[in-house]
């Protein structure tokens, strides 16, 4: 067995800082540290043991105790408390993680700061604390994607992106990608730390060339969870905290000629140390396994686990006898016949059928063997799963559970777990809704050795809507009328999803009448017939008109009335210059101030309200402008002319 243990394994630049201005400080005085030191627990039990007690908030510092800042550093008000509170303050914030303190303190309050990384982390905590514009955190391009979606549009806000000084760096460019094609006025700074981008580079070109990969760190360490999580893309990998772990992941390292170990940036190079010694014990061991199983193999004449070629001989209701040319008298239960509890052997099979099938369990004593059709469909199904995450095959199945963190998706045998992230349900949603639904999904990550596979439903939906836009773009045209959903609402108009593309209906394109909401008009969900208004092919975006021009009330109109008509008309809105009054419903006419009486008018309120019903002559009606004009003073003119004109006559008051 050859082992390589990776150049950049171990403490980070940032950690070995903090480990050492920590026993620094506990030699002159006590010490506490905000949270554990670092994620590793044989460190933070190494430092207990030089009386550095961890404590959980500032108010817990014991009086006169130094308080070591750890690396992941702090927000601003952390320091106020401890600085009030009178507590000695030893800051161990990395130096990276405080370039994006700064950065993330420049973020003005209309701006918005996009921040890759984990939100329960304790260094995007502080990060937060800094900024005073709104902030999104996400772990995936993907996520970022979601929660763009839902962000007005508008390119004069300012927006920042960083990252978790350990965010992987493969994910960091699938983020950057998406980034500048989505946001226009984007600044981008690069703060993933180096000495992370060089172990996760190592990692992978080690990982590339291995047959297995030990990663050696604490199991809550952000960076030694992305190096496992990266290594495994590329080979069977374990992570462990310490070398005595090894031994419970004997099976996935069996066989490997070739071990890669590499280790967080919290993992001290006494442990790496003991990992590495600790494989030459490990191979010594396995070899000895190895021979004794095939000692076992070999004093049979089948095995379990063996692949046979078996004619039926025998059916009966339970099971079926077969004949595969051994001196044991092989069978088939009925349950590893079929899958189908309600199916009967008769309608299976029948005698003088050949069966591809696999022993399940030997009895030597009794002279019997038990084969079973079902686990070696499992078989062939597995190894379509492993074939189905090299090819990028589309799958399908059914969704047999909900479990913690995502669903099972039972397909050919074989159960993929589909993380909720890749479900497609929103965040807060239920996953319960999938439950006995057949799914199309994609396989993401195989582990052979283990025998799992992580797959993701919402990659497939992506995909088909990716297709589903290319077609709506090569045949979209002004005019065209479409059918679609009613995905969301703002306050400005509605989003549609027309099939792998989303149209905006803007609020005065949903209706003619007057409405304050789009809510008054459509709700989510609803199935809208939409009519193509423009095309942005650019930027990607179309325009759509909902309201029908059969609904104009501008032609109802010329039908009911013309000018000089005398109709009832509802006062909806009052001016300093007039009111306005609604004709039919979707067109108000405008009752000037000086249309209102016969005599001067200071006030509008003090002769109309609104809600009240007057009657008015119809003076003007634009149908290219769209304006009507009512009048009051027309119709008490036309009642007392005599008056009205020596009204107009008389000299006006100084």
């Amino acid at each position: 067995m050859q082992v390589t243990v990776a150049k950049t394994a171990g403490f980070c630049f940032g950690v070995r800082r903090a480990l050492e201005l920590t026993q620094k400080s506990a030699a002159l005085s006590p010490t506490c540290t905000l949270g554990e030191l670092i994620h590793n627990r044989q460190v933070v039990e190494e430092l207990a043991g030089e009386g550095v007690t961890v404590i959980e908030r500032p108010e817990d510092a014991p009086a006169g105790a130094a308080v070591v800042i750890r690396s992941h550093g702090v927000g601003p008000q952390v320091y106020d408390t401890l600085r009030a509170q009178g507590s000695p303050v030893i800051d161990a914030t990395c130096p990276f993680v405080k370039r994006i303190h700064q950065i993330a303190a420049e973020v003005p309050e209309d701006g918005l700061l996009l921040l890759a990384g984990r939100r329960e982390h304790p260094e995007v905590q502080g990060i937060l604390g800094y900024c005073r514009g709104q902030a999104l955190v996400f772990s995936s391009a993907e996520e970022m994607q979601e929660l763009l979606a839902f962000l007005p549009s508008d390119g004069n806000i300012p927006v920042i992106l960083a990252a978790q000084t350990t965010f992987s760096l493969r994910e960091w460019e699938k983020i950057l990608f998406f980034a500048k094609k989505v946001c226009t006025n984007l600044k981008v700074f690069d703060t993933i730390c180096r000495a992370t981008i060089e172990r996760q580079s190592e990692a992978k070109q080690l990982a590339q060339s291995a047959d297995a990969m030990v990663v050696v760190g604490g199991l809550h360490s952000a960076n030694t969870t992305a190096l496992a999580a990266l290594c495994g893309s590329y080979c069977p990998t374990v992570q462990v905290e310490t070398a005595d772990q090894l031994e419970r992941h004997r099976e996935a390292l069996r066989g490997a000629r070739f071990i890669g170990i590499t280790a967080g940036a919290s993992t001290p190079a006494c442990i790496i140390k003991e990992v590495q010694n600790s494989m030459s014990v490990l191979e010594n061991n396995t070899e000895e396994m190895n021979f004794g199983e095939l000692l076992d193999q070999y004093s049979k004449s089948i095995h379990n686990g063996e692949k046979v070629t078996a004619v039926v001989t025998g059916i009966k209701p339970t099971e079926i006898s077969v004949d595969a040319g051994t001196k044991h008298a092989c069978y088939v239960p009925l349950d590893q016949l079929t899958s189908d509890p309600s199916a009967k052997p008769e309608d299976i099979v029948k005698i003088g059928d050949e069966l591809e099938l696999m022993v399940v369990r030997v009895n030597d004593v009794e002279g019997t063997a038990m084969l079973s059709k079902t686990r070696l469909d499992a078989v062939a199904g597995f190894e379509k799963v492993m074939n189905a995450g090299e090819t990028g095959e589309v799958l399908t199945g059914v969704v047999t559970e909900v479990i913690k963190g995502g669903v099972l998706v039972l397909t050919n045998g074989v159960k993929v777990f589909i993380p909720a992230s890749q479900t497609g349900v929103p965040r807060d949603g239920d996953l319960n809704t999938l439950l006995r639904k057949e799914v199309s999904f994609k396989i993401l990550e195989t582990n052979r050795q283990r025998r799992r596979a992580v797959g993701s439903i919402s990659v497939v939906a992506r995909e088909a809507r990716k297709e589903l836009a290319q077609k709506f773009w090569d045949e979209v045209e002004v005019g065209k009328v479409y059918t679609g959903k009613v995905k969301s609402l703002t306050n400005f108009g509605a989003f549609v999803d027309l099939g792998g593309v989303d149209g905006r209906i803007g609020l005065t394109d949903l209706t003619w009448l007057r409405v304050k909401s789009p809510a008054e008009v459509v709700s989510i969900g609803d199935t809208v017939e939409v009519t193509v208004k423009d095309i942005d092919r650019e930027n990607n975006r179309v325009s759509l008109i909902y309201k029908k021009t059969e609904d104009n009330p501008w032609e109802k109109i010329k039908t009911m009335y013309q000018v000089g008509d005398v109709v009832p008309v509802k006062i909806m809105s009052i001016t300093t210059f007039g009111a306005f009054a609604q004709i039919i419903p979707g067109i108000d006419g405008l009752i000037h101030i000086s249309q209102i009486a016969r005599e001067r008018v200071e006030k509008v309120a003090d002769k109309l309200s609104v809600g009240q019903v007057v009657d008015a002559k119809i003076t003007e009606l634009d149908y290219d402008r769209h304006r009507a004009s009512l009048s009051i003073k027309a119709l008490l003119t036309e009642e007392a002319p005599e008056e009205e004109t020596a009204e107009e006559e008389a000299p006006a008051e100084e």
